[in-house]
């Protein structure tokens, strides 16, 4: 049996996915497929909107398992590929007051043999991605995944988000797990017993930086990064295909 249902985005991603498998369509010269390009997008934005499985996809649009994976991979791919790079999103972010730092844990299915994906901060599996948030809380970019048990500090500094900070000049709001970036990084005093000084100025360190947590409200709002079941060398990709898809939303 089958029910209707809906997607919580707007009809902008659907018409900017549409038309980016379209155009890949016409460059590979492609002369028949199961499914249009429109219904191959919405099956991609099922998927990674909504977390439907391949399964319940492949009985919804009437097509094998191995298709929905074949489809499901190419628009991933295609989006992917679209994905800015740091540089690029530090030339358009240079123009900001500043911006926020946060990073976060995307949970995904493993053992406890998988150690280096253990996250002792958040006590389960999980795979590090870096955030980058202007002063308003909007996603500007988002780091390729590492495994869970790597700090943020260490994250940050692989990424080199630390150097495109000092070369770009601009003033970065971070947590406390980012204590020793230096630079342009700026955290919060750590201890209990701190002057009022200092606590005055954690109080509005904590004001300014739980803006950044609109841009984690946004990620996680894609039901599939809630629980990735996918290879661990697949989510990088599947960050950047959601990073482009709600800047085509916005």
């Amino acid at each position: 049996m089958s029910t209707p249902s809906s997607i919580d985005l707007s009809n902008r991603s659907l018409r900017f996915l549409t038309g980016q498998l379209a155009v890949r369509r016409r460059e590979i010269w492609t002369r028949w497929r199961r499914l249009p390009a429109a219904r191959q997008a919405l099956l991609a934005l099922a998927h990674l909107r909504c977390g439907d499985t391949y399964a319940r996809l492949a009985a919804g649009f009437g097509i094998g398992i191995a298709t929905v994976y074949r489809y499901i991979r190419e628009a991933v791919d295609l989006l992917a590929a679209l994905a800015p790079t740091l540089t690029e999103a530090m030339e358009t972010i240079r123009e900001k007051a500043f911006v926020i730092l946060d990073g976060t844990l995307l949970p995904i299915d493993r053992i406890a043999a998988d150690t280096p994906h253990y996250s002792g901060k958040h006590k389960r599996h999980g795979m590090n991605v870096q955030v980058l948030t202007d002063p308003f809380g909007r996603l500007r970019w988002a780091s390729p995944a590492l495994p869970g048990s790597t700090h943020d500090l260490t994250a940050a500094r692989q990424h080199g988000i630390i150097d495109a900070l000092v070369d770009s000049g601009l003033s970065c709001w971070a947590d406390k797990a980012y204590q020793g970036a230096g630079g342009p990084v700026r955290v919060p005093f750590r201890g209990r017993r701190l002057k009022r000084w200092k606590r005055r100025h954690n109080t509005t360190h904590a004001k300014i930086r739980c803006v950044g947590e609109q841009a984690m409200a946004t990620l996680k709002g894609w039901r599939l990064l809630r629980k990735l079941r996918c290879s661990t060398n697949r989510i990088t990709d599947v960050v950047k295909a959601v990073l482009v898809l709600h800047h085509a939303s916005t």
